[in-house]
């Protein structure tokens, strides 16, 4: 991204947590450890199924007493039942803040030079009183200001900078590999670990108990990850969502996302897979991209 540039992530929803219980709360179903959450520091996390499988990503950050919650504004919704339905007891309240709070996204290079910032993948500071943090999955991703839709404007111009399609954002997040547009098509079909959650910083394995954390550890003990999640890109003629993907006659993937940022189930691993290599999706043909950071 281009220093100057501020992009306006319309498609991201936010919901706030708040309450006695909210880290307990977030504590026991969340991948990552709500303990790393602090006024300097957030993170990136998902929500499993029992089993272990990929329903939400999102990112967790720390704003007065309770926690902002960044996720797909797609699925923010069923993001609030989902988290509704764990509630029971709890001494929490959950609000859909949508409607009132933008996130924009800012360059690597305009983050490190706001006062007090500091290199550090989660690294948070305050803007007046509007959280602005670091990337915690990839600091090449930059970093994101959650505030409130009044103020949003007149923030970019005392930033100096001009608002921008949020393209500019999605294909850089793209090109290294980051899946964050629809992802409710991996639903149920992956399991968080195959999302490169722990490469991501998504995942605490030290933690203790959450949602889907028996076969999470299982997968990562006895090393049993034979797929990943992984950007694709199209060298020749269309693809759509639950093509197979073909090498020497045999099924090695599956598309999951399609349109304009695809990714892919791809089965393999990592000493004998040749990435060099085009493959098959019916007439067209393809090429699976390895992220530099796997």
């Amino acid at each position: 991204m281009n220093i100057n540039s501020a992009c306006i992530l319309e498609d991201r929803g936010i919901l706030f947590i708040d309450g006695v219980d909210a880290k307990d709360f977030l504590q026991n179903i969340i991948t990552n450890d709500i303990n790393k959450v602090t006024e300097t520091r957030s993170c990136f996390a998902s929500l499993l199924t029992p089993q272990g499988k990929f329903l939400f990503e999102f990112i967790v950050i720390k704003h007065k007493k309770g926690y902002f919650i960044d996720s797909e504004k797609s699925q923010i919704d069923e993001l609030f039942k989902q988290l509704s339905l764990y509630k029971l007891r709890s001494d929490i309240q959950i609000l859909n803040l949508s409607n009132e709070f933008v996130v924009a996204a800012l360059s690597y290079e305009k983050f490190k030079s706001m006062e007090g910032s500091k290199d550090e993948l989660g690294f948070t500071l305050k803007y007046r009183e509007d959280p602005v943090l670091l990337d915690p999955r990839n600091k090449k991703l930059g970093a994101r200001l959650v505030i409130n839709l009044e103020k949003i404007y007149l923030s970019i111009k005392k930033l100096e900078l001009k608002s921008t399609n949020q393209d500019e954002y999605y294909n850089l997040s793209f090109d290294l590999g980051i899946a964050q547009k629809n992802t409710d098509k991996l639903k149920n079909k992956l399991f968080g670990i195959e999302c490169n959650f722990e490469e991501l910083n998504a995942i605490d394995f030290k933690k203790g108990c959450y949602v889907g954390q028996e076969n999470t550890s299982r997968i990562k003990l006895k090393n049993k990850l034979a797929k990943r999640l992984l950007p694709i890109k199209i060298v020749e003629g269309t693809i759509n969502e639950g093509d197979s993907i073909i090498n020497k006659d045999s099924e090695i993937g599956k598309v999951l996302i399609g349109k304009k940022y695809p990714f892919a189930v791809i089965k393999y691993t990592s000493d004998k897979f040749d990435f060099n290599s085009t493959f098959k999706i019916n007439d067209a043909k393809i090429k699976i991209i390895k992220p530099n950071w796997l």
